[in-house]
């Protein structure tokens, strides 16, 4: 008998800087979310293709290294996988966050963790309602 849960449980974190992306799996491994961690949005759609299926969350940066960003990600993760929340942070200006899919919550960096914590709670709690 399987007893694996069909919920999704895992946390994606896309980020470059491999002291913030640590900090990050830190936090969330202390949640009910198992936590995967890669450094680019290329990657993180590749696990996404795998095991989109699985992921409650995804907590990335907004700017991010290879062909597409953080924006162009939560755009194609809320599209293709409607129920994870996806959170994107950066440390830029403002600015960058014109134009966010209404899907996406935007949290600034540093951020606190508890904010985190918050949403990692949200995605597990309350996951995001399929457009219909």
């Amino acid at each position: 008998m399987n007893n694996r849960s069909t919920e999704p449980h895992v946390a994606l974190i896309v980020e470059d800087d491999r002291d913030v992306r640590e900090l990050a799996a830190a936090l969330l491994e202390e949640t009910d979310l198992s936590v995967v961690e890669v450094d680019t949005a290329e990657a993180a759609l590749d696990h996404l293709q795998d095991h989109g299926g699985e992921v409650a969350m995804i907590f990335a940066d907004i700017r991010l290294p290879g062909t597409m960003d953080g924006v162009h990600l939560a755009r194609v993760a809320c599209t293709l996988w409607p129920t994870i929340r996806v959170v994107l942070t950066s440390g830029a200006s403002r600015d960058c966050i014109d134009g966010l899919p209404d899907c996406v919550a935007y949290m600034p960096k540093p951020w606190r963790g508890l904010d985190v914590l918050r949403e990692a709670e949200k995605a597990i709690r309350e996951p995001q309602s399929p457009v219909v």
